[in-house]
């Protein structure tokens, strides 16, 4: 029996202990990745302590866990099933596990599954309690177990560290595609300095939107966003007033083509739907935050403007893929973004540590 490091969650309130586990094998049309770094999310203590509060229909990975929400790494071994991977390759695995043989998996739509969970971190019914058992590593251990078609290459132009951002960017490019073409079209982003936001941005501008209305409190991280392209970025701290109501005054009245919402965890409603109203007739909104609760939407006022709400979750496997080609081609410049790295040792260091000063400019990680 071959063992490795892990760190593992044994109790709620309790910090995670470096255990000595037995390490993965790979078979059938799994692999197994040496970890080298892992994303921290920003939220996760929270996560770790409250969660079973907040949403108890949303099951945590059976105790001991170990999370670990956005590993990258070299790959191993892989199974006898497995094709376009082989030992020696630098690797993102995207968490997202699913049934694969369901109509929603077969149609390109995992997140639709019923088994839908995100390894490492949390499921969204009880059926994830089977995702758990049968893909149990998180990154936050030396070798994880992944199936291959959650494996995705990486260019030589992006750090293992770097790879470990590739979950937030892959939600927010994944929800603008959601919003269709951008091509010329004005969007609100709201929550645009953070985690999310920042890769809204950079993505957007990429595919070509005109005109983002950035919308955070913070004038300073505001300043600093709008430095990406002073000249396609719009900014607004709704501490000062209304959000929508300032968009409306920057088009005339009319309002933005599109909103993308990126709040975090118990961020306030009021700023979601404060927001919402500087979207035009016949627009479409993307939600991807974390913020929950009953929003009051008037649903008149959807039904007239002919609104379009839309949920997103995650990405696909293809996605990622897509943004590791934008990645290698320049197309996305990582380097706005700094990295704070914490070694496994100090794991518990780490998920104490991390900040929000520079909102989404800085992200966080663990280095095996």
């Amino acid at each position: 029996m071959e063992m490795m490091r892990a760190a593992r969650l044994h109790a709620v309130g309790q910090p995670m202990r470096i255990d000595e586990v037995e390490r993965p094998k790979a078979s059938g049309s799994d692999v197994v990745v040496r970890v080298k770094a892992c994303g921290m999310v920003p939220n996760l203590a929270n996560v770790l302590a409250n969660w079973e509060t907040w949403y108890p229909q949303m099951p945590l990975p059976p105790r001991p866990a170990i999370h670990g929400l956005d590993p990258s790494g070299i790959v191993h071994e892989v199974g006898p099933q497995v094709v376009n991977l082989k030992p020696g390759d630098r690797v993102y695995v995207n968490p997202g596990r699913f049934c694969g043989a369901c109509h929603h998996c077969s149609s390109g739509k995992p997140q639709a599954c019923e088994h839908w969970t995100l390894g490492g971190y949390f499921g969204y019914n009880q059926k994830s309690l089977e995702m758990f058992a049968r893909y149990p590593y998180g990154g936050f251990g030396e070798f994880m177990l992944a199936p291959q078609a959650q494996v995705i290459k990486i260019p030589d132009n992006m750090s293992f560290v770097q790879g470990s951002r590739l979950g937030y960017l892959g939600t927010s490019y994944a929800a603008l595609k959601k919003c269709g073409s951008l091509m010329g079209k004005t969007l609100i982003i709201n929550g645009a300095t953070g985690t999310l936001g920042l890769g809204a941005t950079l993505f957007a501008l990429a595919m070509g939107v005109a005109k983002i209305y950035a919308v955070a409190r913070g004038e300073k991280l505001l300043e600093r966003l709008k430095a990406i392209a002073p000249d396609r970025i719009v900014t607004f701290s709704n501490v000062t007033g209304s959000s929508g109501s300032f968009v409306k005054e920057q088009t005339n009245g009319s309002g933005a083509d599109l909103m993308l919402d990126t709040l975090g965890a118990k961020a306030p409603l009021g700023s979601m739907l404060d927001a919402m109203g500087g979207v035009k007739r016949g627009g479409r909104i993307v939600n991807i935050g974390g913020t929950s609760g009953a929003l009051p939407v008037d649903v008149k006022w959807w039904m007239d403007e002919q609104m379009e709400l839309i949920g997103s979750v995650w990405f696909t496997a293809a996605e990622g893929m897509e943004i590791a080609a934008m990645v290698e081609a320049g197309i996305i410049d990582m380097s706005v973004m700094s990295p704070m790295v914490w070694p496994l040792e100090k794991i518990n260091d780490a998920i104490s540590g991390v900040g929000k000063d520079e909102g989404g400019f800085t992200y966080y990680a663990v280095e095996l």
